[in-house]
């Protein structure tokens, strides 16, 4: 079943595919003159010198001793790169877990990445713009907007870039300010109804000042149709400006000052029906007045239904405003000493229709006395997350003129979080209703220093060290949801645990020849203490916070080189990671009900290895090409007391065959050893290539290119509990387009069809939405049934995307 459109159609709908033509007859009429340019990868027959910032000065990629793959403009542009989920369909070494929310998605690198419901766990992976990370990972999902290059640091990057890039970082850098005042504007349209605008304009007005400016809206409808309103669901939209601000009152002093701010919907993450046995679907909640026949009106259940019924809305709005200040002195002997502060807040409020229906089923679900509740609405859950965020960091950069190259610095950050969680209704028996507000904080102070020594000819060492020092506490109020006013019912702290951590990296590394060099690194990382914050929260489970802090232990081996005049670029890394007291939740549905319950776990081992290659070739003149590959064995290495999983049927107590039930060795929970099993959404194979062919016209005043892309997947399970259920299967996508440029690329309008073999695949796939059974009264006979929440490219489109400079 291929994606279908909205049969409701908004004249602005049109509008971008209206300016993107009009736009290109226009490029056609004023480039009849054009003389040729070189592209943005490649020049003089060469591909173009990357350069990264991973090491907090500017370098030659291929000069730095750690695997890190660049994903630049040219690249960015050709894959219509517009969130982080792009980014990651670009990077095998990158992966996403997919939450009920958005707030719970979460980054994974090399197989590793915390996943977390509540708010008092950080994620693994930290995520950097312009030299400032992000408070909250779910930031990293909203709109990218002028973006020069995305450094993608695998490893731990702790010594640099502190404790939330205990499995590494995602370096996102902006445009710079260059050049006279010029402009360039974007859009995009496509057949399932996704368009997207995009301006930016900016330049040197002096010597002494400069500015850029950007601005962006996007929105994609979704993927899904919500049979209740008629509307597309499973798709997101935002806004975003950011600013640039430049002035240099002396020739030694530069000032940047960098506004931003985003505003973001998105309907993510329903989940549709794609099988229900027996097929009438029984009672929901064993109801007489909830037959499935009714509930599920007009759905067509199957591998591919992209159909649902929700009364309320399965997402999230958020805002995010905040600024960075930036102040460096360069000495005269080309030296640095730089300044940069950050202030941030970000606010959303999410919702999710719990009972996966549009009828009020609160009226028929019974009180704790049995007898009906009678309230004219559905079970829901919805509520707020405040994040603010300042940071704060001084560091002395070193010249390059020397055999010994350094950097040092000091770093402040604090972070405060709350959290606002409604779920249910008072007194309704079938589910689990609850209201808490909690609060968590963590404020760190740390000093770093990293310096290259070129102590022989052709060989180099580099050492690194981080001393941080943390103190983190949280407050949960937890009480009785509505109606009424809220009343607490228990109170739970733990305030100003403070624990210190120092971190490390250490490289050798030879230049064999001009064109080759190879390296050996170690690292370690560190990620802070933990609060399980969230609805299972009570008296035994506070007992055990916080949990144990994270760290990483790592060895990587590669080898970095340009062959053929520059026109072949190979890195390959070989890695393996262990990672200790390693925080993950698993979750799964309470037995009887429709509510999904997450446990914060602390496994005790983890590790991830394997081998990674990236590659860059300019085939001809006129053809490139850019691949990468990763082979990635991310495994549980200790976990004795792992939590089972829900089997239909099962006569092990209805988990799976593996499970201990009340073993009294930890404390009467059903467990299971999971020593050996695969970490969640973790592909063991993961690759990508994609490239461009020009088509050079002598006599005609434009040129055109044909672009491609494949990428695959292997399959991946999407839980710890090591579910079979919850398994996404291998997924291979491709994509091709075509288009045509003036002589002077100052436009370009390119046609594209995404997922052109119409490979249906999941982002997630969940067991037991709903509460089915075959009868009532009793017994309840088991109602089996599987979801999914197709990804955004799960069927083929085609889109139009038209850019100008002006």
């Amino acid at each position: 079943m291929s994606a279908q459109s909205s049969n409701k159609q908004h004249p602005m709908q049109l509008k971008p595919l209206s300016f993107a033509i009009s736009l290109a007859m226009l490029a056609l009429t004023q480039a009849a003159q054009a003389q040729q340019a070189t592209t943005a990868e490649t020049s003089d027959g060469k591909l173009n010198e990357v350069v990264v910032s991973a090491n907090k000065r500017i370098e030659k990629l291929e000069h730095v001793p750690m695997a890190i793959s660049v994903l630049g403009d040219a690249t960015l542009q050709r894959n219509n790169v517009r969130e982080i989920a792009d980014v990651i369909n670009l990077s095998p070494a990158l992966s996403i877990t997919y939450g009920s929310t958005p707030a719970n998605n979460g980054i994974n690198m090399r197989g590793i990445g915390t996943t977390s419901i509540g708010i008092g766990v950080e994620a693994d992976v930290a995520v950097i713009i312009d030299d400032i990370p992000m408070g909250m990972q779910v930031k990293a999902f909203q709109d990218l907007t002028d973006i020069s290059r995305i450094e993608i640091l695998k490893g731990p990057q702790s010594t640099l870039f502190g404790k939330s890039a205990i499995a590494g970082a995602v370096n996102i850098v902006t445009k710079p300010i260059s050049g006279p005042l010029a402009g360039s504007a974007s859009t995009l349209y496509t057949s399932d109804g996704e368009w997207r605008f995009g301006l930016t304009y900016g330049g040197e007005v002096s010597e002494k000042f400069g500015f850029r400016l950007s601005a962006s809206d996007n929105r994609f409808p979704g993927n899904v149709n919500n049979l209740t309103d008629g509307s597309k669901v499973n798709g997101s939209g935002g806004k975003t400006f950011m600013a640039k601000l430049s002035w240099h009152p002396t020739d030694n002093i530069d000032v940047d000052f960098s506004p931003r701010y985003n505003s973001t919907v998105t309907s993510c993450c329903v989940l549709a029906l794609t099988s229900l046995t027996p097929a009438q679907g029984g009672l929901l909640s064993n109801i007489a007045q909830l037959p499935a026949t009714t509930l599920l009106n007009g759905i067509r259940i199957g591998p591919d239904n992209t159909d649902v019924r929700n009364d309320t809305l399965t997402g999230q709005t958020s805002t995010s405003r905040g600024a960075g200040l930036k102040f460096t002195y360069n000495f005269a002997d080309g030296s640095s000493l730089t300044s940069i502060s950050s202030l941030d807040r970000y606010y959303a409020n999410d919702t999710r229709d719990q009972d996966f229906v549009d009828v009020p089923t609160l009226l028929y679900y019974p009180l704790a006395n049995g007898k009906p509740a009678g309230v004219n609405a559905g079970y829901t859950q919805y509520g707020t997350f405040d994040v603010k965020s300042q940071t704060q960091e001084l560091r002395y950069t070193s010249n390059d003129k020397n055999s010994l190259r350094y950097v040092l610095g000091y770093w402040y950050g604090k972070n405060s979080i709350e959290r606002h969680f409604i779920r249910g209704y008072n007194g309704i028996a079938l589910t689990t209703p609850i209201q808490y507000f909690t609060d968590t904080y963590n404020v760190n102070s740390a000093v770093f220093g990293q310096a290259t020594w070129d102590f022989a000819k052709n060989f180099s060492l580099l050492a690194g060290l981080r001393y941080n020092r943390e103190t983190s506490g949280y407050r949960f109020s937890v009480g009785a949801p509505p109606p009424g006013a809220y009343v607490q019912t228990d109170y739970f702290s733990s305030l100003d645990n403070t624990e210190n951590s120092t971190t490390g990296k250490l490289s050798l590394q030879h230049q064999v020849n001009n064109n080759l060099m190879v390296y050996a690194m170690g690292s370690t990382g560190y990620k802070g203490l933990a609060y399980d914050l969230t609805s299972g929260l009570n008296a035994a489970t506070a007992a055990q916070q916080p949990v144990k802090s994270e760290t990483a232990k790592t060895f990587e081996i590669g080898l970095k080189g340009n062959f053929l005049d520059n026109r072949l670029t190979l890195n390959v890394a070989a890695f393996n990671s262990r990672f200790s007291d390693y925080q993950q939740n698993s979750g799964g549905y309470l037995p009887g009900t429709t509510t999904y319950v997450t446990r914060l776990n602390s496994v005790g081992g983890v590790q991830t290895r394997g081998v990674e290659m990236d590659v860059s070739a300019l085939v001809t003149r006129d053809l490139i090409l850019n691949g990468s590959i990763a082979y990635t064995d991310a495994t549980i290495t200790e976990f004795p007391n792992a939590p089972c999983y829900n089997v239909a049927g099962s006569p092990n107590g209805g988990f799976n065959a593996e499970c201990q039930l009340k073993s009294a060795q930890y404390g009467g929970q059903n467990v299971q050893d999971l020593a050996g099993a695969r970490m969640p959404n973790a592909p063991k194979i993961k690759a990508n290539i994609g490239g461009q062919y020009d088509l050079r016209f002598s006599n005609l005043p434009f040129d055109a290119f044909i672009t491609g892309s494949v990428r695959y997947q292997s399959d991946v399970i999407t839980n710890l509990n090591q579910d079979p259920t919850l398994a996404v299967s291998a997924i291979s996508v491709t994509n091709i387009g075509f288009g045509i440029r003036d002589k002077m690329n100052k436009y370009k309008l390119s046609f594209f069809v995404n997922n052109l073999f119409d490979r249906h695949y999941a982002n997630t796939g969940f067991t037991g939405v709903g509460s089915w059974s075959s009868k009532a009264p009793n017994p309840v006979l088991t109602v089996t049934n599987t979801t999914w929440t197709p990804a955004r490219d799960a069927f083929r489109y085609f889109g139009v995307r038209l850019d100008a400079k002006f």
